[in-house]
């Protein structure tokens, strides 16, 4: 190579960090569906949304993980269209801009951004309970949560400074591992057999859509499936995004569904319907699948179960790390934040400021929860969880509206089925959830007081308010796409 076309890559890259691009080409459509089922936490899922399904929606959350994976799918056929026009590592703000304006644009913006980073915080949370339990249990090393969740954050915030396909390659590697044990879970089940002869219960109509606590099901498993939009925030770090975003959609929301609905239906099976009903109503519900891989299993699985779900909330946080950050990184090369944050590493292309606010962030709000003495699960883990997949779903909903809209004036080529019909089903689907959620959060949120569930439900859309009050000109609304990137597809 010649010292000419080292300085002119040199020359270009400062150029890219300039105008603040991230490194395009870096991600495969595997690599994308890695973060996006690493954000959705499937071990993590299985092992405590399970059981609590059971226990407060009874026998039909099999069914409602897939009930939810296929509303998700229909407003994924007008998603990933519309991903070829719009791109952008802000997905929904530059989406809902293009299709219903500027302002609810930086609305959903800034109410997404909130969303990722009070859902960051608490995982952080839960991973230092985890990490304390499994520690203690494989270990027998006794350190405080506080001491696990400091760590964890750092870790991740240094992954979140670098490449990102340096986190692409640490996920696809935790979540092959946290996917494989309850592979291995299932097979022992199914070719064991269960306490009970197979039964449709879970899955039935009745069972899922009008038993007593259905609401809670659908609270849970829209929750189960949160971030799986990411596919489009990485859009510009993408190999050839028009193919890769639809793609890696489709394989991650395929597969979760699959993947729960499967995994909910053999675990009820391993106990039978009405043992695992009365297992569930036990004060060591969240051991039943642990419990039932040892029955089927051995000390082995559960040992591994013990290690990965730790490394399952690590996975969840990275992955929720890098889209916050993203988000951070659109909002400020657009001016709706300090622009310092719209910057990007001038040699990994990263968006290493918004990661370091953001990691600066975490630390402050658990470091106060530690002094305020915050319960770490059921305070500062579940209240800004809560209030997360609130802000995350109503983004998803107005982003269906804004991509009907959209191709409402020009359908550019594509049929009707696809961005019309689908989507618009989709949105009503995602109503329905966020009603069902907000009926449903003092499950969530472990309050039967209307004043506290009123401030965390409320949380993320003042943040949709505040976005559209605050949002500034800029020449990508103003002209309809980025200055520095047409919004017309790539051939």
């Amino acid at each position: 190579m010649t010292t000419g076309s080292v300085s002119g890559g040199a020359a270009q890259q400062s150029a890219d960090t300039a105008r603040g691009r991230l490194a395009g080409g870096r991600l495969g459509t595997l690599q994308i569906v890695f973060f996006v089922i690493a954000a959705a936490s499937p071990l993590t899922v299985v092992l405590s949304t399970g059981p609590f399904s059971l226990r407060f929606g009874g026998i039909g959350a099999p069914g409602a993980m897939l009930a939810t994976g296929a509303v998700l799918i229909l407003f994924a056929c007008g998603f990933t269209a519309m991903s070829k026009y719009v791109r952008d590592a802000g997905a929904f703000y530059a989406y809902v801009g293009e299709g219903l304006g500027p302002r609810p644009g930086a609305g959903t913006a800034l109410m997404t951004m909130a969303a990722y980073g009070l859902c960051v915080i608490g995982f952080i949370g839960y991973l230092g309970v985890f990490a304390d339990q499994s520690a203690t249990d494989i270990l027998h090393l006794d350190l405080p949560w506080q001491v696990w969740s400091l760590l964890f954050a750092a870790v991740v915030g240094i992954v979140g400074y670098g490449q990102i396909d340096v986190g692409a390659k640490v996920l696809g590697v935790l979540l092959t591992l946290e996917i494989g044990v309850i592979v291995v879970l299932l097979v022992a089940v199914l070719f064991q057999g269960g306490a009970d002869s197979p039964s449709v219960a879970p899955l039935s109509v009745d069972n899922v859509f009008f038993a007593d606590g259905s609401g809670t099901l659908f609270l849970l498993a829209f929750g189960a499936f949160i971030g799986f939009e990411g596919t489009a925030i990485y859009a510009e770090e993408a190999k050839s995004p028009e193919r890769s975003v639809p793609r890696a959609t489709y394989l991650a929301v395929g597969f979760l569904a699959l993947f729960y609905t499967l995994s909910f239906w053999v675990v009820v099976y391993g106990y039978g319907v009405d043992g695992a009903l009365e297992a569930a109503q036990r004060d060591d519900f969240l051991n039943m699948v642990f419990a039932q891989a040892d029955q089927y299993v051995g000390g082995g699985l559960v040992t591994a179960l013990r290690i990965l779900i730790v490394t399952s909330f690590l996975a969840t946080v990275i992955a929720f790390h890098n889209a916050c950050t993203r988000y951070m990184f659109s909002l400020g090369r657009d001016g709706m934040l300090p622009r310092a944050l719209g910057r990007t590493h001038p040699r990994m292309s990263s968006p290493h400021i918004a990661s370091l606010v953001l990691t600066t962030i975490t630390y402050v709000v658990v470091i106060v929860a530690m002094i305020a003495g915050l319960d770490p699960y059921l305070q500062l883990g579940t209240w800004l969880y809560a209030s997360g997949v609130i802000g995350v779903v109503a983004a998803q909903a107005v982003c269906a509206l804004a991509v009907v809209a959209y191709f409402l004036r020009d359908r550019r080529g594509h049929s009707a089925l696809r961005v019309l019909v689908a989507p618009a089903l989709g949105l009503v689907g995602l109503a329905i959830a966020l009603y069902l959620m907000i009926s449903n959060f003092s499950y969530l949120s472990g309050y039967t007081d209307p004043l506290p569930n009123a401030l965390m439900i409320g949380a993320t859309p003042m943040c949709f308010v505040i976005g559209a009050l605050i949002r500034r000109r800029s020449r990508r609304f103003d002209a309809g796409q980025h200055p520095e990137q047409p919004s017309s597809p790539v051939a």
